[in-house]
This record gives C-alpha cells, structure tokens and sequence, in this order.
C-alpha cells in the first residue's frame, strides 16, 4: 500500500504530458531513511500503465559502484527488445569490450573517452522516445558508478528533443551524495520532492492492513509517535508487535516506543556502516551517552573538533536518525543499538569508560557516571568506587534498589578481596537487595560478616538483613541473627550502642519466631512479670517493646487494654513529622486495632499525612494501609476500601509491608460487606511476593474465597476452608479473635447448615476468648453471635449485652450490627424502630447502607444474590449534609464543587438506598443525624 504519495506521482504524470509534447525533464525524490523513495519508485510504473510510456529502470548500489556502467547497463537492459523497434540494445552497451573501449588502460579519467561515445547515447534515447515519451527511473542515485553519472550527467544537461522524464532518488546526508556527479546531476533537476512523513491516519491505515482491524487511537498515536511517520519504521515495528501477540488497543499503546526490530536495526545499521568515520564516531558517541548526552559532549567523546562534529550533526539529522537539528538524540531506541552493534564488546566497554571519565570531569551527576562505569569492562579509576557507592544512595533515596545494588556490584570488581571497605561494599549491597532479592541479602551480610573483626560490627551488620516488619524472614536470616547476638552478648550487660544493637537483635530474633506458640507465650511472659513500665526512651527499648506487644496482641493473652496502654507509650515517643517516624508502626497499627482502640494511632496517621502533605511529598503506602486499618477498626468500609485500594497501587514492590496489609484490609472490607466480587478481585490481583510468609494475609484471602464458596452454595467446602484457617491460626498460637474472625464465619456457616448445637459449641468459645483479650468489639461480637442463636428472652438480653458492651467500641459497624439484631428480637414497637433508624444511620455513615429485612452485612448471602452497593466516601458524605438540612447549594459550598455534582451524588445516593428523596432520607437517618454527619 502506497500512501499519501499522490501529490509526486501527479508531478510525474504532469511531467510525461511535456514529454510527449518534447519538454524533456528530470526530476528529484529527495528524503531520509526509510521516507518511501524506493516503494514509491517501485511502483511508478504500474500508475502509468494506461498510458503510452516507454520504462527504463536502474537500482544503483553499494557494491556496484566499481561496475563499469552498471547503471546505464540496467537501465538498457530492462527496455523490451521490441522497444526499440528489433534495434539490439546492447549493440552499443552490450558489448563485454565496452568498458575497455569507452576506458582505455592506463586513463584515470572517464571525461575523455566517454565524449565521443555519449552523443551518440542520446541519439539513440532520442531514437527510442519517438516512438513513445521515455521514463528514466533511477533509484539511489548517490550509490552509481562513476561512469553511469557522467552519462546522466550529461543527458540531464541536454533534454532538448529527447522526449523523456528522468526520475532519480537520492537519500539525504549520504556522504557520496556531496559527490561533483551527483552534485550536476541533482543540480539540473527541474523539480525536487521531498515527501513528508505519513500522517497519523495514514499510519492508522498500515495498522487495519497488518492487523486486519482498526486500532484505537491512543494505540495508532503511539504507533505513529514512535515511528514519526517514517514508512520503513512502522513497516518495521508493526509486524513486531503483531508478532508478539499484541492487539492494537490502548493498553498495549506504550510498547511501540521500547519495541527494537531486529531487521530494522540491522538495516540502519548498514546505513551507518556506509557513512564516513567522523559519522559512525559521533553516532557511537550519541549511543554511549544516551540521555546524557550534550552537542559538545558527545563531541568530545567521538574526538571531533565543533566543525567536525557539527557536520556530522548534520549528516545524521538529514538521514533522519536524530530528534531534532543539532540535537545529539536519536529518533527510536532501535537507533542506538543500530550505533552499538558496529562495536565490539570490548570497543564498547572502552568507549563507555571513556566516557565516564568525561561525565566525571564536567561535573555530572554520580549516577550519570556510574551508568557509564557499570557499562565499562575495565577496571574503573580512583574515584570510581566513591562515585558508585554515591550513585548507590541516590538511587536508593529515590526508590530504585536495583539500581543501586548494580552500581555496589560494579564497586565490589575494584575493591579488595579482603578487609573492612569490601565488607562496607557487601552491607551496602545488601541493603539494597533486602528490597527486591532476600537470599542475596542473606548471602552478601554472611559475606560482609566474615570479613568484619569485632562483634559490635557484626551485629550492625546483621540487622541490615531483617525485611520489613511484617515479612517472614527465612530460616539462614534468623540464624544469622542469632549468631550476631551471641556474640555480642545480653543486653542487660552493655552500654551505649552496643546495648542498642543487642537490643534490635533480641527484637528481630523474637520477632522472626511469632508463629512459634512458645515464643509468643516468652514474648506475654516477659510484659507480665514486668513490675514497672518498659523503658521506651531509645529507639531499640521502643522496637523490643513493640515486638512485645505484637507478639501479645497475636496471642490473645493479655488484656487489650494494657497492651493498647504501653503501645500509646511507644506512639508519644515517635514523632509523626522525623524521619524514620514510622519504623515500629507495622507493629503497633495491628496493636492498636486489635485492642479497638485507635484514636492514638488516628491522630498520628492524620498528623503524619499532613506533614508530608505541607512538604509537597506523596502519600505514603504503609501509612494509606495502616489508614485503612484504622477506618476498618471502625467499621468505616468504604473509606477503608479507598485507602486501601491506594496504598495496594503505590506500593512500590512487591513484597512491601504496604501492600501486604492492604491485601488484608481490602480481603477485610469484602468480608465485612458480603461482596465476593471484591474478594475474588483481591485474591486475583495478589499475588504470592505480596503474601509470601504473611498468615494475616493469606488467612484473610482464604477467608475470601469460604465466602465466594458459600455464594455458590458449597457450604460444606466453605466450611472446611474456614475451619482449615482456624487450625492454622491456632497451631501459630495466634488467637485474637478482632484480628481473625474465622470463628464468626464458621458459626454462621454451621447455623445455615443447620448444626446450631456446633454453631452454639463454637459461639461459647469465641466468647471466651473474647473476655480474655478484652476488647470490646470482640466481646459485642461474640454476645451478639451468642444471642442470634439462644434467641427467646435469653439470646434477647444477650443482644442488650452486645448493644451495650459495643457503645464503648470504635467499630461502628458492629454496633449497627448489634441493634439490627436487637430490633429483630424486639420485633415491633417503638423501641424496635428507635434502634432500627439507629443502625440504619450507623450503617450510613460506614458506607453500608442496608434495609432493616435484609440479611446482615458480612453474612453469606445466597447463590446469584448480587452485593448490595456501598455509598462511595463521597456519597456518604454528600447524604449525612443533605440529611443535616443542607440544599444543595450549600453542599457545594462546603465541600467546594458545584451544584451538579451533589445533584449527581445524591441521585446515585437515592438508587443505592432504595429511597426517592430528601423526606425519606431524613427518615433513615432519623435522630442519628451527628453519626452520619461525623462520616
């Protein structure tokens, strides 16, 4: 498919109309690498096909340029016999001798012979174009022999009565395109074209013809942005992509800016082999340097004075190579490895350190150096190590461990094979990898340990290898950390630092053995016999202290409230606003909303959130999830599932605390809210780096998929995965029944199965657990479970219980929860409507609305029965104003949109509440306006 060609094909036919008319001409396709001219020239002829026009055609070429007249031979050659009226062609071209005859031996110069024999050439063109107007095409007219050009040459200076139109192709910035032939021949063109690039609908077109669809436009711009309308680009990367198996849509639009076709580096390859030296230098140049690259840099790197340099500048602008004139960037990353594969590896090498050396002398950035030393197969210079290690922290600073750890690597080929810097290197490095790559970590602290000479060094060294808090660490990792410890001895025996490291160690160590019961059990002991409050002064006394009371608050056995207490000690001893503010916060958010007790740590995520805020800094993953913990404490689902859904998108690897947690709130929220396509969604998207060694996690997807089972009617399968959890949790020694709530579901699952004796069995032992750990929503819950299944006046003062114990709760939504129950019990009177408008305006303000008839929140509903939809934060918002007496109007003024937005949300508002309006929202909301106002 020829495209967007017509307006020079038109020139062309203009052209042979002169030429029948005796008006000889010759005209010029002139463009980069790849613009068409060859495509374009192919298929001239067959656009004059209804016309009476005789063809003669020539492709010059590289490797033909020594062939005496290989043009002019082709060009005769590909005119039928009968073109020339049974004339032989070749009876003055033809002959093998001619070359001999037309260039004696010993003449340098063609001029001399060839003047007697090109007059008698153009009479026999002459001859031919009588019969019918001649069409000369000749394509890269830069690459023909010498011979050939001074015959065109020629014939172009003398068209008068020759009845043809002589096309040729010449391909800009080519160095022989400056040659004197060339330079007369171009020089009498009559007209020059010189194409422009395919528009974006054109390159829509080749993609309908590769893919045999249309693409979407995001798709079709990328395609057309990455090729900038060259033909031979797109005709290059769209079969690439429609190899790779991808469609043209949107989603795979950011692949045609990183695809490098091999064919098409090879091809521009070729055309930079074929350059001059100074050209192939400053495009090696251009490649090496990258992005780093300056005009008088890269200069300097090819070894060109600015004349040099600035031609050839030039030259691979005018091929069409470059993003812009005088700029040293090429157009496609295919263009820098065609530049690269003209090199060996170790030219390459030698190049890259080359220019490090540079970068380094013009003062450039550690890491642009250390880019170009991690490239160099040479050892590096004095500075090189203190450049790398530099580079190193940037890079970790700004997020990119693995960066870092391949500028550390390089560093460790330049150090010594013993002594205390390559140990520092190996720390270094494995701090880097503790990110992304945990064995290597382990494998490089072990290295960097065996060459440290005292205890203390070892120690600090060690503690590098703990992952974050919340991440399991593997049994090598804690051994090492054992091995730090003892060497350096107890705490209770040391001062100062080395006190401090005996201190981390004895908390990391607890803290990789919390699924062992025995361990969980020394962590309790040791809180209880405690006759004074901890130390919380140091950082290590706060981060033992803290692994203390995870391990409690995992175990069940002490009372929340006191484990909530010392907790709130650690908090007002960490700084919201300091660097490293949250290094113990993995441990104390679980704390805290395992005790049901979470403004503390509210106040601090709020106070945290702004400080980075006022300081222009983005919103932290770990934060956005320990958020979401707290609002799901709080039964706020909505807002719960927003933070989460947040931190699970920023976090920034795989592993991260941050993402783990918010596997778990968000598995949490599709509990809580009955909707399995959340849970289903959740456990899709988590992968196992996310979960890995995580049993808060993974029990609380598995939770999920009890649940998508019980929708489908598999109670018995549910049950079993439910109660599979719970043997696991409870091998663990983990018991908190706020933090795993794998006994309430199990109940509900016996009770829809009819084992209500088992339910009841079940009920009593939450129950139990609940008065031991103390938090009230754990003893609300368990009451009002206990007071489903007594019913009679019994299970009615049981739910007056739960009601009444759940008032002192932060988790709103248990407390809905309990008075939907209550008012079941109740069943009729003032009294049940009092506490049923309660819980519907508690169940407002947490996102979850539902009619009083309905099944409660977070119990399996039946097969095919859709989740009832939740308010969005915003919706709720929106609703408590107008349920305040706010119009709309106001609304908008309060939170700063406009009228048609509040319009907007409370007509979504109204369809997911089942209401019409204003009157019957005020009837929801009823006397517990200041609870959804508070939302």
């Amino acid at each position: 498919m020829l495209l967007e060609r017509t307006s020079e094909t038109a020139l062309v036919r203009d052209a042979l109309h002169a030429a029948a008319d005796g008006r000889s001409s010759l005209l010029l396709f002139a463009g980069p690498l790849g613009i068409g001219r060859s495509a374009w020239l192919r298929a001239l002829p067959a656009r004059f096909a209804d016309q009476d026009v005789c063809v003669m055609r020539a492709n010059a070429a590289v490797m033909e340029q020594e062939f005496v007249f290989g043009v002019v031979r082709q060009l005769f050659d590909s005119l039928p016999l009968a073109a020339s009226g049974g004339e032989a062609a070749g009876s003055l071209l033809g002959e093998d001798s001619l070359a001999e005859y037309l260039l004696p031996a010993g003449t340098e110069d063609p001029a001399a012979p060839l003047d007697a024999v090109l007059p008698d050439l153009r009479e026999m063109l002459a001859r031919l174009g009588r019969r019918r107007p001649l069409l000369i095409l000749v394509d890269d007219l830069q690459w023909a022999d010498t011979w050939s050009l001074r015959c065109l040459a020629y014939l172009a200076g003398r068209p008068q009565g020759m009845r043809a139109v002589l096309v040729c192709t010449l391909r800009d910035g080519d160095a022989r395109a400056g040659h004197p032939l060339v330079c007369e021949v171009t020089d009498a063109a009559t007209q020059v074209m010189r194409p422009a690039p395919l528009s974006p609908a054109a390159t829509g077109q080749l993609v309908r013809e590769q893919f045999g669809e249309s693409g979407e436009e995001e798709f079709v711009l990328a395609c057309h942005r990455a090729s900038g309308g060259n033909p031979v680009f797109l005709r290059s990367l769209l079969p690439a992509l429609d190899a790779a198996g991808l469609r043209p849509t949107a989603e795979h639009a950011g692949t045609a800016g990183t695809l490098r076709p091999a064919p098409l580096r090879e091809r521009l390859a070729g055309c930079l082999r074929a350059q001059t030296r100074p050209v192939r230098d400053l495009s090696a140049a251009i490649a090496i340097l990258g992005d780093q690259g300056s005009p008088s840099l890269a200069a300097r790197l090819a070894g060109l004075d600015a004349i040099g340099a600035s031609g050839a500048l030039r030259v691979l602008h005018r091929l069409g190579l470059l993003v812009a004139d005088g700029v040293p960037g090429f157009v496609h990353p295919v263009v820098q490895d065609a530049a690269e594969s003209a090199m060996t590896m170790d030219e390459r090498g030698s190049w890259h350190e080359r220019a490090a050396v540079l970068l380094h002398e013009a003062g450039h950035s550690a890491e642009e150096v250390a880019a170009q030393l991690t490239a160099a197969a040479t050892p590096g210079n004095s500075w090189s190590a203190a450049v790398l290690r530099t580079a190193a922290d940037a890079a970790l600073r700004r997020g990119a461990p693995r960066q870092a750890a391949r500028f550390l690597r390089r560093a460790l080929l330049d150090s010594p094979e013993q002594g205390e810097d390559r140990a520092r290197l190996l720390i270094d490095l494995a701090a880097a990898e503790n990110a992304y790559d945990n064995a290597a970590c382990e494998r490089h602290i072990a290295q960097a340990m065996a060459l440290l000479e005292t205890p203390h060094d070892r120690a600090a060294a060690a503690l590098r290898i703990s992952p974050g808090f919340l991440s399991t660490l593997s049994p090598s990792a804690a051994d090492i950390l054992r091995q730090a410890a003892v060497g350096l001895g107890a705490a209770d025996r040391l001062a100062g630092s080395a006190r401090g490291l005996a201190l981390r160690l004895e908390a990391r160590v607890n803290h990789s053995a919390r699924h062992e019961p025995a361990e969980l059990a020394r962590s309790v002991g040791w809180l209880r016999e405690r006759p004074e409050d901890p130390a919380v002064c140091s950082g290590a006394e706060r981060e033992l202290l803290a692994v203390l009371l995870h391990a409690a608050t995992l175990s069940g056995r002490l009372p929340a409230y006191e484990v909530a207490r010392q907790a709130e000690r650690i908090l007002r001893r960490v700084p919201a606003t300091g660097p490293g503010s949250q290094s113990v916060l993995p441990l104390l958010a679980p704390v805290f909303t395992g005790s049901d007790d979470v403004e503390a740590l509210a106040g601090w995520l709020t106070a945290r959130e702004q400080h980075r805020c006022r300081a222009g800094g983005g919103t932290e993953s770990l934060v956005q999830a320990e958020l979401a913990m707290v609002l799901l404490a709080r039964g706020r689902l909505a807002h719960a599932r927003e933070h989460a859904e947040r931190a699970f998108e920023q976090a920034a690897d795989g592993c991260s605390d941050g993402a783990a947690v918010a596997v778990a709130v968000l598995a949490a929220v599709a509990l809580e809210a009955g909707d399995t396509v959340l849970g289903d969604r959740v456990r899709a998207e988590a992968n196992g780096q996310r979960t890995a060694g995580n049993l808060a996690s993974t029990t609380m997807l598995r939770l999920t998929e009890a649940q998508a089972q019980a929708q489908r009617g598999e109670l018995d399968r549910a049950l079993a995965t439910v109660l599979a959890c719970g043997r696991q949790l409870e091998a663990s020694g983990w018991r908190n029944p706020v933090l795993f709530p794998w006994r309430p579901w199990a109940i509900r699952l016996l009770h829809r199965s009819g084992d209500l004796e088992s339910a009841r069995a079940l009920a009593e032992e939450e129950y139990a657990q609940a008065r031991i750990w103390g938090a009230p929503v754990a003893i609300g819950r368990a009451q009002r479970l206990r007071g489903r299944l007594r019913g009679g006046s019994e299970g009615t003062a049981l739910l007056r219980d739960a009601v009444d114990v759940l008032r002192g709760s932060a988790n709103e939504l248990e407390l809905a929860r309990a008075l939907s129950a209550l008012a079941r019990a109740v069943r009729e009177g003032a009294e049940a409507r009092e506490l049923l408008r309660e819980s519907a305006a508690l169940a407002l303000a947490c996102g979850v609305p539902w009619k009083a008839e309905r099944d409660l929140p977070g119990s399996p509903r039946p097969a095919g029965t859709p989740p009832e939809p939740a308010l969005t934060p915003t919706e709720s918002r929106v609703t408590a104003l107008a349920g305040s007496g706010l119009t709309n109007q106001e609304i908008a003024t309060e939170l700063g949109v406009g009228s048609r937005v509040v319009e907007k949300h409370l007509t979504n508002s109204y369809r997911k509440l089942g209401i019409s309006g204003r009157p019957q929202l005020a009837a929801l909301l009823g006397g517990a306006r200041k609870i959804a106002v508070g939302s």
